[in-house]
Formats: structure tokens, C-alpha cells, sequence
């Protein structure tokens, strides 16, 4: 299978001890969106099934203002999430047959100013997809959680720094 290879602008790592700190990351990657940000980002999520990378997604989802539940698209590509001021697409690409399916979904509307994409098994949508600005990788490590986080663009870079800022001051 191909990977998606983009520069690394920073690099920072995590240890989540459980489900709730995965949550919890979702949240301050969000919380960083809406008041420092202030635009949508597209994250790469990488890792193995099972790894964290929707739940890390419903973190955000609901930092993002979403009350409702929050569902993995495994069967049907892209779950939308409608928020006020912005636009929250989830996509899992684990299931995709062909990557055409992306053109013919439209999926290059999907990324604009408002919009926050968070896309499990990027390297099915190779050449179709816009640019990472953030790439998560999450691995099991033991009882735990290891996330490294790789900023490929300007506005990634600032999140990061942002995050990075805030975990340890």
C-alpha cells in the first residue's frame, strides 16, 4: 500500500493513559481550532484498527459544540457534522474500494476556510485528498496509548505549538 509522505515541520508525542485522555486530546485539538485557529485544519489519522483514532475524533467532534452522539463512517465513508460556525467531516476510508469513489462523492468540497476533515486510512484517498496539516499516529502501547503528532503546514505548525504550549506551562 502507498503512504503519503509530507514534510515535518514539528513533532510532538503523547501518552494517553485511557479512552477519556484520548477524549480529552480531541478536545484541545479543538479547543486550539476555535480560539487560536480560528479556520478548519485536515488531519491525517494513522494507526491500527481499534488504535483510538475515532475516539480521538469524537473528542474533537464534541469540542467542537457537537451534543449528539458520535458515530465511526466505516460503512459510509463521511459522517458530516453540522456546527454553527463550522463544518466537522469524519471520514474512514478503511472500507473504499476504489479512490475514484472520493471524486464522484465530491469529496474536494469537503475542504475549505470552515471546514475541520479528520480522515482514518489517508493513503486509500492517495492523490485525492487536500494536504495533511496535522498527521496523528497512534499506537497501543501496553495498557496505554502512545500519539505522535507531525505538523506538515504553517497553520499545523501553529497547533502543535499551541498544544504544546498548553500541556506544559
Amino acid at each position: 500500500m502507498n503512504t503519503i509522505e509530507l514534510p515535518i515541520l514539528l513533532e510532538i508525542n503523547f501518552q494517553l493513559s485511557d479512552e477519556q485522555a484520548t477524549i480529552d486530546m480531541g478536545g484541545q485539538l479543538a479547543d486550539v481550532v476555535k480560539r487560536e485557529l480560528k479556520q478548519g485544519i485536515v488531519v491525517y489519522l494513522n494507526g491500527d484498527l481499534g488504535a483510538g483514532k475515532t475516539t480521538l475524533t469524537r473528542g474533537f467532534v464534541q469540542g467542537m459544540g457537537h451534543k449528539g452522539h458520535v458515530k465511526s463512517p466505516t460503512y459510509t465513508l463521511v459522517e458530516p457534522y453540522d456546527l454553527n460556525d463550522w463544518q466537522v467531516y469524519h471520514f474512514d476510508l478503511y472500507r473504499l474500494a476504489d479512490p475514484e469513489e472520493l471524486e464522484f462523492m465530491g469529496i474536494r468540497d469537503y475542504f475549505n476556510q470552515n471546514c475541520c476533515c479528520f480522515i482514518e486510512w489517508p493513503e486509500k484517498g492517495l492523490g485525492l485528498l487536500a494536504n495533511a496539516d496535522v498527521s496523528i499516529n497512534m499506537a497501543y502501547q501496553g495498557e496505554h496509548r502512545s500519539i505522535v503528532l507531525q505538523a506538515h503546514s504553517e497553520l499545523g505548525q501553529q497547533l502543535l505549538n499551541v498544544l504544546n504550549y498548553h500541556e506544559y506551562s
